[in-house]
């Protein structure tokens, strides 16, 4: 059995709230043309390339997409 407490990890106070910088970031993480988008097509093309070298470098790619997607939700980390 488990407890569902909705608490965050770290405690959130936002001084000055901008509204229109939160829409941009998330469209940039998961708009039809975010990161995260296309960090899934480039996954998921990797499987239909007959070509194994090829598939590697579309994994490449689609592991980068996710890696700057952690930068734009952890800028400092």
């Amino acid at each position: 059995m488990w407890i569902y407490e909705k608490k965050l990890q770290y405690p959130v106070k936002i001084k000055n709230p901008n509204p229109a910088l939160a829409k941009m970031i998330l469209t940039q993480l998961g708009g039809p043309d975010g990161e995260l988008g296309a960090s899934m097509r480039y996954l998921n093309q990797r499987y239909t390339m007959p070509n194994r070298d090829v598939a590697g470098i579309l994994t490449d790619i689609g592991t980068e997409y996710i890696k700057l997607s952690k930068k734009i939700r952890y800028p400092e980390g």
